[in-house]
């Protein structure tokens, strides 16, 4: 079974016993049925409603004059009876019943039971689900795996995690041994990706061709509910989704309407590149004309990179034998889109918000991110030549951004040059903002006042 670190949130959710409800969104076949009904054995008793599989349990909440009622109808409909305070009632595919939304407000508000939700939202819009006032629902989104996930599924241990953690931490230089082998799963993991069926298909079989077998199913399955969601083609979301991986490989990686429709303006597509965002299939990455807190501010929506969610997908949807080419690290084929996707999925599932830098005069950066409130540059290089890198060090060295530290992640060891960290690019794996532990308790003694 993979282990999922969602599985941990979960858990503490559920701890603090609170009248909430919880909703996994996140993009189809990210596993979010199972790791929540993996969840939900540990109760006596557990109910689970699918809308899509049972059409007619949209109905459930229509014209219900009571909570009681809901309740009712809910145990009717499942067939089991609900044991207060002891069972745990999940929503699957929520986004197909439109009354959802206010059922699950009055559901938590009686109390008696425990609720979660999951959404994919492909096709489809969760806004109303969203919309749910603060204080009833709280949403964790979900992603394919990362690579510390992988790494986990492929049986790393961790004393391993715990070396390359500390080697992250204190800027010394990995065992080489280990090195190579984890550079070795890298590269498997760019054409394997983080789809759990994939990653388990690999676990199963070590077949690369059942992998991308398996793969091309699930972008089958994307194009399937891309045609539902927009059959008079108003969008181009499949035109969009098709070109993703050549406009990768193009020289600067930028998405160019012109491929698209050279007639037609960004606002335009602008739905579009939304819809594929929300839905979990894509990542844009917008542009920055300044990197300076806080980036949002200096955001162009018209410029900006697309990759997909998952590397394994983009890997697929090369040419033939790639992944061949990946495995044997082949000098004569160009890895940039494929690693630098593999970063922005990385990124995006330790909560960072994407964003890259690009200057006239000063030149390009892959990615610029906010890490511990402070603007961090990030390149990613897969050849040899990591330390040229002129734009980075023109930013570093320009007083106004005030840049006190970056990062370079590319095939060799770890070193430190000055502001720039140069660093396997395995170790992105650890790139993540500092948490608050959700059990740091702070008391002031305030006797002294009390007098």
């Amino acid at each position: 079974m993979l282990e999922r670190k969602i599985a941990k949130r979960l858990e503490r959710f559920y701890e603090k016993k609170e009248k909430k409800a919880l909703l996994i969104t996140g993009a189809r076949q990210v596993g979010k049925t199972f790791i929540i009904e993996q969840f939900a054995k540990k109760y006596r008793h557990y109910v689970r409603i699918n809308f899509i599989e049972n059409p007619a349990a949209a109905s459930l909440f229509e014209n219900a004059s009571s909570v009681d009622e809901m309740l009712l109808r809910i145990s009717v409909f499942a067939g089991k009876e609900l044991v207060k305070n002891e069972t745990f009632i999940f929503f699957d595919e929520v986004q197909e019943c439109k009354n959802i939304a206010t059922a699950i407000k009055f559901l938590v508000e009686e109390g008696s039971y425990q609720y979660i939700m999951s959404g994919s939202l492909l096709g489809v819009d969760l806004k109303d689900i969203r919309s749910v006032p603060v204080g009833y629902m709280d949403v964790e989104e979900m992603f394919p795996l990362d690579f510390e996930e992988f790494l986990t599924a492929n049986c790393v241990s961790k004393r391993v995690f715990d070396a390359l953690r500390d080697s992250f931490e204190k800027k010394t230089p990995v065992d080489q041994l280990v090195h190579n082998k984890l550079l070795e799963f890298f590269r498997l993991y760019l054409i394997v990706g983080g789809m759990p069926a994939v990653v388990q298909k690999y676990l199963d079989t070590n077949n690369i061709a059942d992998v991308v077998s398996e793969q091309k199913s699930i972008i089958r399955l994307y194009k399937k509910d891309i045609a539902k969601y927009d059959p008079q083609n108003k969008l181009y979301l499949e035109d969009i989704f098709d070109l993703i991986p050549s406009e990768l490989n193009s020289k600067n990686k930028r998405f160019l309407l012109k491929n698209l429709n050279e007639n037609q303006r960004f606002s335009r597509f602008e739905n579009s590149f939304v819809w594929l965002k929300d839905a979990g299939v894509a990542l844009p990455v917008f542009c920055v004309s300044e990197p300076k807190i806080p980036l949002l501010l200096s955001k162009t929506t018209n410029l900006f990179k697309l990759f997909l969610a998952d590397v394994g997908l983009l890997a697929s949807m090369y040419m033939d034998g790639i992944q061949l080419k990946i495995l044997n690290n082949e000098a004569d084929i160009n890895f940039g889109s494929v690693y630098e996707n593999a970063a922005a999925q990385e990124l995006k599932a330790h909560g960072f918000n994407l964003f890259y830098f690009n200057s006239k005069k000063q030149g390009e950066l892959d990615f610029v991110i906010e890490h511990n409130g402070e603007v961090v540059p990030v390149e990613i290089k897969s050849g040899k030549d990591y330390a040229k890198h002129a734009a980075l060090s023109n930013v570093c060295n320009n007083e106004d951004y005030g840049i006190r530290n970056a990062f370079v992640f590319h095939n060799g060891n770890v070193e430190q040059r000055g502001k720039i960290t140069y660093l396997p690019v395995y170790m992105m794996m650890f790139v993540k903002n500092v948490s608050i532990d959700e059990k740091m308790i702070y008391k002031i003694d305030s006797d002294v006042l009390n007098g």
